[in-house]
């Protein structure tokens, strides 16, 4: 202590501390405890918060993915499995992109329908920065009757599938890549391939109980260039796909084409020149087990023109 009559010159520091040696120790554990908790605060996250597990590889889409309600049976119906649940809905004029970043995704499957109305799209494989190895025109009369399906190659990640409406904004459409359970050509399928040179068409006509078909298309390593027609009458297209691929070895082209009704017939167009000559296959997928059903004895048809027999 300091005598208050002592002036401030007199006075003399031995540079110890006033305070207690305990008290002095508790505001350094203090100090310590409240510098730690705000290291801790900002702390970066963990490499485990970062992980990425092998079933986000197949969480393709940028777009986020919603139910389509109406669209299931459609879609279901095309590709053999229930989509509703990852189908997105791409309205008129837009853009949709399915990205695969892992090399294991070889190849991807990609289904389009509607309620009924047309289909038109663009549908494009990117790889790489202004590489488009593999393009596509698609239009279908009734996207609900005729489902589009069809198998793309995406060798070499990373992937990205481009799906684009170009129709009109009243002609929205269902969207489905996936790369999962993905459909492969049959061994008839393979087995049957024929070669169409540059220039020619080969038609494929299929009888009533035909429900689908297998369209498959490939070159020995040339560019593939086609056209691919669903005719039900004369010269009434039912469905028509215009089709590029800078490698058809490589990168086979192969579809399910929905043939319901009776008078459908597959032509294969090769549009490219004579020394770009392919190999096609087209046979059926699905045949109806309902042979006569729906028939009304004394209708258009009468055999024999007597009904007693």
């Amino acid at each position: 202590l300091v005598d208050p009559s002592t002036s401030p010159s007199d006075v003399v520091f031995t540079g110890e501390s006033p305070l207690d040696p305990s008290i002095t120790m508790f505001f350094r554990a203090v100090i310590c405890a409240l510098a730690l908790g705000v290291a801790t605060a900002f702390t970066a996250p963990t490499r485990s918060a970062w992980t990425m597990s092998t079933n986000d590889l197949y969480q393709g889409s940028v777009a986020t993915q919603t139910a389509v309600p109406g669209y299931g049976g459609a879609l279901s119906r095309g590709c053999m499995r229930e989509t509703a649940e990852s189908t997105i809905l791409v309205q008129g004029g837009s853009l949709r992109t399915w990205s695969y970043r892992s090399p294991l995704v070889e190849q991807v499957q990609v289904v389009l329908s509607t309620e009924g109305r047309p289909l038109d799209a663009d549908i494009e494989l990117w790889h790489g920065p202004d590489n488009t190895p593999c393009k596509m025109r698609v239009y279908v009369e009734n996207g609900q009757l005729r489902p589009f399906s069809a198998v793309i190659d995406t060798p070499r990640g990373p992937n990205t599938v481009a799906i684009r409406n170009i129709g009109q904004i009243e002609f929205p459409f269902a969207a489905d890549v996936y790369a999962n359970d993905v459909e492969d050509p049959s061994e008839e399928c393979i087995a049957s391939s024929a070669t169409i040179q540059g220039g020619a068409l080969r038609t494929y006509p299929f009888d009533t109980l035909v429900d689908s078909v297998e369209v498959l298309l490939k070159t020995d390593g040339r560019p593939l260039n086609a056209r691919i027609e669903l005719l039900q009458g004369p010269n009434n297209n039912k469905e028509v796909i215009e089709l590029y691929t800078e490698d058809g070895f490589d990168r086979p082209f192969f579809c399910i084409l929905e043939t319901p009704g009776s008078g459908n017939v597959v032509r294969i167009v090769n549009t490219a020149p004579v020394e770009f000559p392919m190999t096609a296959a087209v046979v059926p997928h699905s045949i109806s087990d309902g042979f006569g059903e729906g028939a009304v004895l004394g209708g258009d048809v009468v055999l024999g023109g007597d009904l007693s027999w």
